[in-house]
């Protein structure tokens, strides 16, 4: 059974990081799409802001902000348990909520507390999420689901300076496969995106200016989060018999792919 039968809406899904930049635009494309959403993320004003956009956007609800800090178990538990205590399950979970860390700052200057920031908040709350994902979608009824991690180009290619950012990326690829494969007996499908230069508030910069690996700083082409979003969308609403298993969205001429 496709987990879009079970309810009278598509569905239920868990976004973190669901106040700004992608985020806000996957979790209000899923409520414009009919989905419960439970958004999750530090700050409870944005994530109302986020739902008032997409009761705009729809004219519905299905939305439900649980402020969560997703190093923290305590809280991701308590997200978990508040979605299930509305919406009944949890069908989808999108792995979203990150951190950049210090911008610049070469690997032998990097504060251990920076890198340990970035290591909790990309990779260990991305773990906390998916096992409290995995636990409620292998004992519901119907069983399964499905966990979308935010991987980003970086899972593939570093920028600059960035040795926290890539380093938490490239393990969220282990994460997913490792995931993928223990998901199986269980109807668990999960797969990662991988996303270059959307058009939020993180990236605005590039457009402007961004560090190449020559030395150089150059602007860089954006494309519309949208976009992403509406990717994500697509591998949510797959057969759980299909996966994507890994997806790259990225601004059509942004310096990844080649030299230059």
């Amino acid at each position: 059974m496709n987990a879009k039968e079970t309810d009278g809406r598509a569905g239920v899904a868990v976004v973190t990081g669901a106040g700004s930049g992608i985020g806000r635009a996957v979790a209000v494309e899923l409520l414009c799409a009919g989905w419960s959403v439970a958004l999750a993320g530090r700050r409870e004003e944005t994530l109302e802001e986020t739902a008032a956009l997409a009761a705009r956007e729809s004219g519905g609800g299905g939305s439900l902000a649980v402020r969560t800090d997703v190093s923290r178990p305590e809280d991701v538990s308590r997200l978990f348990a508040a979605t299930v205590g509305r919406f009944g399950r949890v069908d989808l979970l999108f792995n979203n909520a990150g951190t950049f860390g210090p911008g610049g700052v070469p690997v032998e200057e990097l504060p251990y507390e920076a890198w340990r920031h970035v290591v909790d908040t990309n990779l260990n709350g991305a773990f906390l999420c998916a096992q409290a994902a995995y636990r409620r979608m292998k004992e519901q009824d119907p069983q399964g689901g499905r966990i979308i991690n935010n991987g980003s180009v970086s899972a593939h290619a570093p920028r600059p300076y960035s040795v926290a950012y890539t380093a938490t990326k490239h393990a969220l690829t282990g994460l997913t496969k490792s995931l993928s494969l223990d998901g199986r007996p269980y109807r668990i499908a999960v797969g990662q995106i991988d996303i270059g230069n959307a058009a939020t508030d993180m990236t605005r910069r590039m457009e402007t200016g961004a560090l190449q690996a020559n030395g150089e700083t150059a602007p860089e082409p954006v494309m519309d989060v949208a976009d992403v979003a509406r990717t994500v969308r697509h591998m949510a609403e797959l057969p759980l018999e299909a996966n994507v298993q890994f997806a790259t969205v990225l601004a059509t001429a942004m310096p990844y792919v080649g030299r230059g």
